[in-house]
């Protein structure tokens, strides 16, 4: 706009506007003061309903015959009555006005839940337990598998195998594991999902007698207890698992082989490959430090076979 009116006092507006493509009616319009005039009021349709329409209106929606209704249910009720007031479009626009319009119905609203997160630096700090189903000789006989799990090492330092949950086999399980592995007040946290047995009165008083600390995934929420889920699925998808045990002492006697392999014998990737047994009972620095003695001697042997420089074994986790 300034390099128009320039150029305009040396050629003239015409041929300013020309040689800079822009319309004279725009150079006339943006050389216009800005008006200060308030917008023109909106005229009232002629079709609108009168402040005494709209009053009527107003008291039939409050009424305590249709205060409870929705416009389309007043609309169908008054022309039984063979009376028009209004359209329904037209009662909800009153209503919006008196920020009347709102929904009525008490609906449930679920709270917003904190998802859940436990830190474990060292064994015996952070447990996870869980109930599974394990299928019975026939269709409708299923045992009940209780596991608990250390979130830090994966070791098993409890199960038991019943016929049905109840929260006073799991009180016994859970207090039998706490006593077996020396826990003292305020050292352990327990977390379980929302099953009945693990929110049960049972449970929660000895978690209290023990100072135990609980914690609870959030509801339908399996995520928040991976270590037992994928526990579970560990034991399940192994060989060995049948489709159906032929008996409770079939049953009871693969748990016991699978668990006692699970804590001795089974390498995980999450400790370093080392297994539950050699992190839970303080083994995991001796153990690394011997590997690595084998994997440089390996290397000062044939140097040549690895071409990435001294191989060096993971560290186990500061926590997890």
């Amino acid at each position: 706009m300034e390099q128009t009116k320039h150029l305009s006092q040396h050629v003239g507006v015409r041929r300013a506007c020309e040689s800079l493509g822009l319309p004279r009616s725009t150079y006339y319009w943006r050389l216009r003061p800005p008006t200060t005039r308030p917008p023109a009021p909106r005229p009232v349709p002629g079709r609108a309903l009168s402040q005494e329409e709209r009053s009527d209106a107003l008291r039939i929606l409050t009424s305590e015959t249709y205060v409870d209704k929705s416009p389309a249910s007043i609309v169908a009720g008054l022309l039984d009555q063979q009376v028009y007031v209004c359209s329904e479009r037209t009662l909800y626009r009153i209503l919006e006005s008196e920020q009347m319009s709102k929904e009525r119905r008490d609906f449930l609203r679920h709270p917003v839940y904190d998802k859940p997160e436990l830190i474990a630096e060292q064994p015996r700090e952070v447990w996870s337990w869980d109930i599974t189903k394990l299928k019975g000789p026939r269709k409708g006989v299923n045992f009940s598998l209780y596991v608990i799990l250390d979130v830090y090492s994966r070791f098993v330092p409890g199960w038991l195998l019943d016929t049905r949950e109840d929260d006073a086999t799991a009180r016994m399980m859970l207090d039998r594991a706490c006593r077996r592995e020396g826990i003292l007040p305020e050292q352990l946290t327990i977390h379980a999902d929302n099953g009945g047995v693990m929110r049960s009165r049972t449970v929660s008083d000895l978690f209290e007698r023990l100072g135990v600390t609980r914690s609870h995934s959030r509801p339908h929420c399996s995520n928040d207890n991976p270590y037992s889920e994928s526990q579970f699925k560990t034991m399940k998808y192994i060989p060995e698992f049948p489709k159906r045990f032929e008996s409770f002492e079939h049953a009871h006697e693969f748990c016991r082989h699978f668990f006692d392999a699970y804590n001795y014998q089974m390498y995980h990737s999450g400790i370093a490959m080392l297994t539950p047994a050699m992190v839970h009972h303080g083994h995991a620095t001796e153990v690394i430090a011997q590997r690595q003695q084998t994997l440089s001697k390996a290397f000062a042997d044939h140097p040549e076979r690895f071409v990435n420089g001294m191989p060096k074994h993971p560290e186990l986790p500061s926590a997890v």
